[in-house]
């Protein structure tokens, strides 16, 4: 995807590395946003980019000549953030021998960039509100009422709506700092922008020291962009870094031997390999990965289901005497059976045969013997219980695609027809989606 001449500009200014959909999104938003006064909350994963932001809707507002302040509020001292940000007065606590202009003075006029700001104390949560709501604040042991004109852009790696369930952050000021939202997405997310980014970090630092850059074979390739990348750019960053200076001298493209040596914990942190297609974001692309991820989990589920029906089968032929007892509990597991089959379970007073005396072994095999009632299956312990395991995983995997048609329309209703949250309920993309809809005419709402 192509971000737009005004989005590229911004990216070209900025040093903004990367065309993924979900970037060109947000940096879309700041772009609209900027020209406004309107307080924007920024969320999005550490080392993922969001203090950039700031700067890009500093830089394009009207404010740009203005001040711009960068402060991380869990880097201060509960004690002291509330004199950092809004100032005090010269006695106002041990060690205040002077007046002191705070971070909301000294920015009159500008933004102030309030990053990790769920870290910030409910107390000087307070103290912000109202410099939000009206524009003003109070000096730390003064009573004197002041005015600024200040815009504030938060940021946070943390799930504000838990954080006010849990007491640790005001809803009011959530509500009052959500004005306008940015989801920075994390790197894992951003497919090939990894390779931009990698192939920048790793020039830059060759130039710096002037050596050949290194590159990558495609099978590295893949294995970079399948990693999960948990510190995000940053640790990218660090990763390159490391390989130019420390793997330049061999001259060759770095393969995947050697590159594993640079990712933390590969093994558990790729978000998968596939079995058909490779790494992940690989020459099938992000669609057919999603798709197949989809279908494994719908394979998963019924391999659970298979193993469950194993395990009871098991232990119905172990207790003979309690059998119908056992299956009066797992009542649930039968009922689709009996839906789509016409099959009865036993009742209370039916006896399961107890072994070779009523039915020898290869004698009517997995059929109801003569003196049962119509419609009921009995069971021997001479039965083969793998043969009818094999058989009924058989049938499952024939309705995998009627498995596949339920779960994308119980995703549909859910979401009330809205294909971009089904979609994310689903792990896969709206376009294949789309597609999958169309295969099994699905109509929707």
């Amino acid at each position: 995807m192509i971000a737009n001449p005004e989005i590229q500009s911004i990216k070209n200014r900025f040093g903004i590395i990367g065309n993924a959909p979900a970037l060109n999104y947000a940096l879309n938003i700041a772009l609209q946003v900027a020209a406004t006064d309107l307080t924007v909350l920024i969320t999005g994963e550490s080392g993922s980019g969001k203090e950039s932001f700031s700067k890009i809707i500093h830089n394009l507002s009207s404010r740009k000549h203005g001040p711009f302040i960068a402060i991380n509020c869990g880097a201060i001292p509960e004690g002291t953030i509330d004199s950092e940000l809004f100032g005090h007065v010269k006695g106002s606590f041990t060690g205040a021998i002077d007046d002191r202009k705070g971070y909301f003075e000294i920015t009159n006029g500008g933004t102030i960039f309030l990053d990790e700001i769920a870290e910030m104390p409910i107390g000087t949560q307070a103290r912000l509100l109202r410099v939000l709501e009206n524009k003003e604040f109070i000096r730390v042991g003064s009573s004197k009422v002041q005015k600024t004109d200040v815009r504030v852009v938060a940021a946070t790696n943390v799930n504000l709506i838990e954080a006010v369930q849990r007491g640790k952050f005001r809803e009011d000021l959530y509500y009052r700092l959500n004005t306008v939202p940015i989801a920075v997405p994390p790197l894992r997310e951003r497919g090939s922008d990894i390779d931009m980014l990698f192939r920048k970090f790793t020039t830059d630092f060759a130039e710096r020291y002037r050596i050949t850059p290194v590159t990558l074979t495609p099978e590295a390739r893949d294995m970079l962009i399948s990693y999960n990348f948990p510190g995000n750019i940053r640790q990218l960053k660090n990763i390159a870094e490391q390989i130019q200076i420390l793997e330049a001298e061999h001259k060759i493209p770095i393969a995947p031997s050697i590159l594993v040596k640079y990712l933390p914990n590969y093994a558990s942190s790729t978000r998968s390999m596939t079995l058909l297609g490779g790494p992940a974001g690989g020459a099938n692309g992000a669609d057919s990965f999603n798709e197949r991820e989809l279908l494994y989990k719908i394979l998963f589920d019924m391999r659970r289901d298979v193993n469950d029906l194993k395990k009871l089968v098991l232990k119905v032929l172990n207790n003979e005497a309690y059998g119908s007892d056992i299956l009066r509990e797992h009542d649930g597991l039968f009922s689709s059976i009996e839906a789509e089959n016409g099959f009865t379970k036993p009742h209370s007073d039916t006896k399961l045969l107890p072994g070779p005396a009523q039915h020898q072994p290869g004698a009517n095999n997995g059929q109801a013997l003569p003196n049962s009632s119509p419609g009921i299956i009995q069971i021997s312990p001479y039965d083969d219980v793998e043969d009818i395991a094999h058989e009924t995983a058989e049938d499952e995997s024939l309705s995998l695609e009627q498995k596949e048609k339920e779960m994308i329309i119980k995703a549909l209703q859910r979401s009330n027809g809205k294909r971009k949250y089904a979609a994310q309920a689903l792990g896969i993309s709206e376009r294949t989606l789309y597609r999958k809809i169309k295969q099994y005419d699905i109509e929707e709402e």
